[in-house]
């Protein structure tokens, strides 16, 4: 079985000693990969969003003989109601967003016979307020999560590029994060790691390998866009 156990996330705050109570992700996609499923394995309070009804039937059979989870079968907006989703492979997302990576990596063209609806919430409604680590890929979305959030995690990941993608709404998620006193741990090929001012020390070594990385981000947005043109 190919699980996700170990991944980076976990390694990098393992490796500075922290621990939490209950650990939140939105946009689960598959169990197996799950971005905190380390945590949950260990037995934390976890709470899973998902919308995808096949992706939340697999959730329940993975994960049928874990007590510490509590599932939300919701696509995360700015509204009670519902929302049409839009599936292209392993990229759900809200089919009204102008941007998201399936749309701007492999040029998708939007297709009524890949659009479903579903049950949306914002969320505060699935929230409660003690979520000290929150994990949110939501294909675009991720903002509405940070818009209506209860909870001030210790650490924040979250899609905020990959490839040619940068998030449609890179600066209201800078700006709440600056807003709530949060600063950039690192990066990886898709996420960006927020935590709290002095919950630690980011240490020299630290701050050069994410300047590093976000140089090596910026070639490769620029890489795959000229690729992209001379595809066109």
């Amino acid at each position: 079985m190919n699980w996700n156990i170990n991944n980076e996330l976990f390694k990098q705050c393992k490796a500075k000693g922290l621990t939490f109570t209950h650990v939140c992700e939105v946009g689960v996609y598959l169990p197996e990969t799950s971005n905190i499923l380390d945590f949950i394995l260990g037995g934390i309070k976890t709470t899973l969003v998902e919308p995808d009804p096949k992706n939340v039937k697999a959730i329940r059979d993975f994960f049928k003989n874990n007590e510490n989870i509590s599932l939300f079968p919701y696509a995360v907006f700015d509204y009670n109601g519902v929302i049409e989703l839009s599936q292209r492979e392993s990229s759900t997302f809200v089919s009204s967003l102008p941007s998201s990576p399936a749309l701007v990596n492999d040029s998708y063209q939007k297709s009524e016979s890949d659009n479903f609806e579903v049950e949306c919430k914002t969320f505060d409604t699935i929230d409660d307020g003690s979520i000290d680590l929150l994990s949110v890929d939501t294909e675009g979305c991720e903002w509405y999560v940070l818009k209506n959030i209860k909870s001030r995690p210790n650490v924040i990941s979250i899609e905020t590029h990959g490839k040619a993608y940068i998030n449609p709404f890179i600066k209201e998620i800078s700006e709440w994060f600056q807003h709530n006193h949060y600063v950039i741990w690192y990066k990886d090929k898709s996420d960006s790691v927020y935590v709290k001012e002095n919950l630690f020390p980011i240490t020299a070594g630290e701050r050069r390998k994410l300047r590093m990385k976000m140089f090596s981000l910026k070639l490769n947005i620029i890489k795959y866009r000229m690729k992209k043109i001379f595809k066109g």
